[in-house]
């Protein structure tokens, strides 16, 4: 059963921490898809933490897995800014209540998440993306749009090493293995990246139900066809339907309406958080 914490569209003007305001909107949704029974995906929206988890577990209630990361996600609401242990410390309560709703004999719930959330650098605004698993966070500015986050998954491991062409990836036997989740008892551990929340920047996280289905190129065309963040969501989504729709997909876009303006370009690069 879905879990959806926030508004699917909605719109917040932002304080950064020297107090430059800034203005997002967005909207999101989710759909089982054409050959899943029932859809395991959950999703927030509710500033600071914008998210998607993409529950795994099948019988063994993934989707109980993936609302248990958006519930703990939402304690952060209280806070203006976002820092990575606050990221860690709702994933850690995510695991123990995860663990706590397993059954007997079950083989292991899990889920990966991703997303971000409003925080700062060098005491200017900025965007901390994070994920854990295989469903990613892109960034569009202009036309150009950038894969920010990078899998946790056996394939992209094979493509890292020059094992694996990445457009062979998706058909690999293991394409769906992930190398890490929340869940399963272990100790979640999270990538950060950090953006800066500037003027016409585009932000979108989604499950591997859209890229597993939609070339990053075709996101990319789409995205860029459609200004309205609903409208976008909603042509990603039939666009994942349209290709065979074999899993549960779900997207957020997040646009930037109003930001301080970046003078220096390098500034725009992603760059990993410790």
């Amino acid at each position: 059963m879905v879990t959806l914490i926030g508004s699917s569209v909605g719109e917040h003007q932002g304080v950064g921490p020297g107090g430059q305001t800034f203005t997002v909107r967005w909207a999101g949704a989710t759909d089982t898809g054409l050959r899943r029974a029932h859809n395991e995906d959950s999703l927030i929206m509710r500033p600071p933490v914008f998210a998607v988890a993409d529950g795994m577990g099948g019988h063994s209630h993934g989707d109980l897995a993936s609302k248990a990361v958006v519930a703990a996600l939402q304690d952060l609401q209280e806070l203006e800014r976002v820092e990575p242990v606050d990221v860690v410390d709702a994933l850690r309560e995510a695991t123990e209540t995860i663990a706590e709703s397993a059954e007997p004999g079950d083989n292991g719930t899990g889920t990966t998440v991703t997303g971000c959330a409003f925080a700062a650098h060098e005491d200017e605004p900025f965007f901390a993306i994070f994920n854990v698993g295989d469903s990613r966070t892109y960034a569009l500015l202009g036309e150009r749009l950038t894969r920010i986050t990078v899998d946790h998954s056996v394939v992209q491991e094979l493509v890292n090493a020059g094992l694996l062409a990445e457009e062979d990836a998706e058909s690999h036997p293991e394409s769906n293995v992930v190398t890490r989740a929340v869940g399963f008892g272990a100790e979640p551990v999270p990538d950060y990246f950090l953006v800066p929340i500037m003027p016409n920047l585009r932000i979108v996280s989604c499950s591997d139900g859209l890229t597993k289905e939609v070339s990053d190129d075709d996101i990319e065309e789409i995205l860029s066809e459609n200004e309205e963040p609903a409208r976008a969501v909603d042509a990603l989504i039939n666009a994942a339907l349209d290709a065979g729709g074999r899993d549960n997909v779900t997207v957020i876009v997040l646009d930037v309406v109003r930001a301080p303006t970046i003078d220096d370009i390098d500034r725009t690069v992603p760059r990993a958080t410790v």
